[in-house]
């Protein structure tokens, strides 16, 4: 579609993953049957936390912000896809693809921050009981919530202002299921020099602080782990980290693969991977965190007796 004058009426096509009929509707019916997912199990997370008061906790606060991300993650994107193909359409406006480019950059780099703060307060749990309660006020995890907020919309800011800069040409099919940074900067007939430096400078300075925070955190708990003098006193204290390293893991697995190299070299794989972590990463943290955790099936527990009591007692 050849540019106007106005960079508001240019459309972008998202073909999808795949390029067969056949294989859409399966990977319709399995984005469907995933956001649902993600949206019911983050939101059993949030109200099982917020309606059981041996939860209001620092590291229970942190989680319940985190699920409430990654209901917003996948909502950014995949209702989107789902309603394009429901309807036929595989077009989408240039607004709306700026708009969805700057949500998805900040719920992704809010979820590292979030993991980040969450492997910090493990730190102080372990390494520092005594003084937890003293460390990990209330005021300071707000403003850690906080301040992680501002850098991430501050950051998706920035790109996308670089994004809207650019000329986009006749070109302006990709195969995708949203508009994700990369392969966009790949349709542009501009030069994406600026962008491709601010992308692997800034963006790699955005992603990397936190899992370096995570990883010097982990190095701390495990320096002093191994200081306790039973493998009791091990196990216990490694199995409150344990659901966390698992989501790390899928988090930054994937992530570090996709997005640290220019848009250039974007792939076919790395388009997988960033339907991996966009649509599966949401949807088996619940899972994670609830399985591996007794206080959370406890809170789980006592949420749906009382939904069972309540309907009971109306009918």
């Amino acid at each position: 579609m050849v540019r106007e004058n106005q960079s508001t009426a240019i459309e972008f096509l998202l073909l999808g993953i795949a390029g067969q009929s056949k294989e859409e509707e399966v990977i319709f019916g399995m984005f469907l049957w995933m956001y649902l997912v993600t949206v019911c199990g983050n939101l059993l997370i949030i109200l099982a936390i917020s309606c059981d008061p041996h939860l209001h906790t620092p590291m229970y606060f942190f989680l319940a912000n985190l699920s409430s991300v990654d209901i917003c993650f996948s909502s950014v994107t995949v209702p989107k896809a789902l309603v394009n193909y429901m309807l036929g359409i595989k077009t989408i406006s240039y607004t709306e693809c700026m708009t969805q480019i700057y949500f998805f950059i900040t719920f992704i780099n809010m979820d590292g921050f979030l993991l980040s703060v969450m492997a910090y307060d493990r730190y102080v749990a372990i390494c520092h009981p005594l003084h937890y309660t003293m460390m990990m006020r209330p005021r300071l995890c707000v403003l850690l919530v906080a301040i992680s907020w501002a850098i991430t919309n501050l950051h998706a800011l920035l790109h996308t202002l670089l994004m809207v800069r650019l000329t986009f040409c006749s070109h302006n099919a990709m195969h995708h299921f949203f508009c994700d940074p990369y392969p966009i900067l790949k349709l542009s007939c501009s030069d994406t020099f600026i962008n491709d430096i601010t992308a692997f400078t800034v963006g790699g300075l955005t992603s990397i602080t936190p899992f370096t925070c995570i990883t010097v955190s982990y190095g701390y708990i495990l320096s002093n782990v191994l200081k306790f003098p039973s493998i009791q006193g091990i196990r216990k204290a490694l199995s409150t980290c344990g659901s966390h390293l698992t989501v790390v893991s899928l988090f930054y697995g994937a992530i570090l693969g996709v997005y640290m190299h220019p848009s250039s070299t974007y792939s076919v794989q790395d388009m997988v991977a960033t339907a991996f972590f966009t649509v599966v990463t949401p949807m088996v943290n619940p899972f994670i965190y609830s399985l591996r955790n007794r206080d959370v099936k406890g809170a789980l527990r006592k949420l749906m007796c009382r939904r069972l009591t309540s309907s009971r007692f109306y009918n």
